[in-house]
């Protein structure tokens, strides 16, 4: 019998467990040694633990930083690596990829439908070109068409288990108590309580072969919130890529956000209304030459503030959602454009006032500018956040995360918040498109 091949996974929690899970795991061809970790703190360090790695991995997987790559297909003398992560430009995945070359193993892509696992019930997909191009208010406008269909709709979100592995393996949320029992970060928080708000059952983990199972026995319909710009985990009956006019070209160019834009059967062009004519048109032509067959959807983004008087005339400092600002390069979000159309005299710079993680966080992103990433992957780095605002020389606050932060963190300054959702502008309209797709699987 050949050995089996000697495989290192590099991820960022999250994708990196859902391939091994579905392509190695009782896989005796190869030989899982390790996974390294990337883009998310603190997620290094841990262990794929055995009672999830299965009956080939007794002693689990250790998780190493992405820095040590290089040593360890030395010293285990790798065979292959898997990048499984996203949201990364072409040019930064085929660097991993020469270094990967250079160190004398292959470098692997899995493709779609080697990852893809197929439900039971209809699935719809929403995914993204890049984080922050407005995916989650997308999945909660199709959650609402869906509803006023008279259909069930379990969420399956995407993956972020930055904690206790073995506790993480299905989670459900329904309730704000849930966010806590689960030790939730600012990042999960941001994407599940617009849910919980609006009444939807949300699922994620680690297992989403498990997790399916328990969403298929509450729900009519299966709805994917991507994370990152990674692609779906299921085979989608309908599947709707959100596209960004003010990155123009990261659709063409952004790990797996091209891939989404080739699965598309649905375009949404989002935020139409705080971009350019021009920026439209080119994120549209770019779309239609990579995919022709795709409808396209041109929708707005706009803002709504609760108390638009903590912003006219005021000095605001302005926080916005943290990965959008990060790795997903963003320079402004929605609280920019409200502190300008609401008339702020001027938006204060946080990053003299910034300490600990916040601080290190502007070192390692230098150009997110004048704005505050809201960063929460750890209680550290919760309370340095809460210190950065506090220490900031400002009027009033603006939050334009997806949460109130004012649940999490005790400000010491009036604050006030900006939401934004999904209203469809031109082209077909997404409901018809969801009651096709449901029609065609009732068939």
């Amino acid at each position: 019998m050949a050995k089996s091949k000697k495989i290192i996974i590099m991820g960022a929690a999250g994708r990196d467990f859902h391939n091994f899970n579905i392509f190695f795991k009782n896989n005796p061809e190869y030989r899982v040694l390790a996974f390294t970790a990337t883009q998310i703190p603190y997620i290094e360090g841990r262990k794929y633990p055995p009672e999830l790695a299965g009956k080939l991995y007794p002693k689990g997987i250790p998780i190493f930083g992405e820095e040590d790559l290089p040593k360890l297909i030395s010293e285990y003398n790798v065979d292959a690596v898997v990048f499984s992560y996203s949201d990364v430009s072409h040019n930064y995945v085929m660097q991993r990829a020469a270094l990967v070359n250079a160190c004398g193993a292959s470098f692997w892509l899995l493709g779609a439908k080697q990852t893809m696992l197929r439900a039971k019930k209809p699935v719809i997909a929403v995914c993204a070109v890049r984080t922050g191009c407005g995916k989650s208010q997308t999945t909660r406008y199709v959650c609402e068409i869906l509803k006023k269909m008279g259909k069930k709709v379990a969420v399956v979100r995407h993956p972020m288990p930055y904690g206790d592995l073995k506790k993480q393996v299905v989670q459900k949320f329904e309730t704000y108590y849930d966010l806590n029992k689960h030790k939730c970060t600012i990042e999960e928080r941001e994407e599940y309580e617009p849910h919980i708000e609006s009444g939807n059952i949300v699922f994620a983990g680690v297992d989403y072969g498990k997790i399916l199972k328990e969403a298929e026995n509450c729900a009519d319909v299966i709805l994917w919130d991507g994370g990152n710009n990674d692609h779906s985990f299921y085979f989608a009956d309908l599947y709707i890529t959100v596209a960004d006019p003010h990155r123009v070209g990261h659709e063409l160019s952004y790990y797996a956000g091209t891939t989404n834009v080739m699965l598309a059967d649905v375009f949404v062009i989002n935020k139409e209304d705080t971009a350019s004519k021009e920026n439209i048109d080119n994120v549209e032509k770019n779309l239609r030459c990579a995919n022709p067959k795709a409808k396209i959807i041109h929708c707005e983004s706009p803002v709504n503030v609760k108390n638009p008087d903590l912003i006219k005339g005021k000095r605001v400092l302005v926080i916005e959602d943290g990965p959008t600002l990060t790795h997903g390069e963003m320079k402004y979000g929605a609280g920019i454009v409200a502190a300008k159309r609401f008339g702020a005299k001027e938006i204060v710079d946080p990053r003299r006032y910034a300490v600990g993680e916040i601080k290190k966080t502007f070192e390692k992103y230098p150009l997110i500018g004048a704005l505050l990433p809201a960063m929460g992957y750890s209680e550290k780095q919760i309370k340095d956040l809460e210190k950065t605002i506090n220490s900031c020389d400002c009027d009033s606050v603006v939050v334009a995360t997806p949460i109130d932060l004012g649940r999490l963190l005790r400000i010491n300054k009036p604050y006030t918040r900006v939401t934004y959702e999904l209203r469809e502008k031109s082209g077909q309209k997404l409901s018809e498109l969801v009651a096709n797709a449901i029609g065609r699987c009732n068939k």
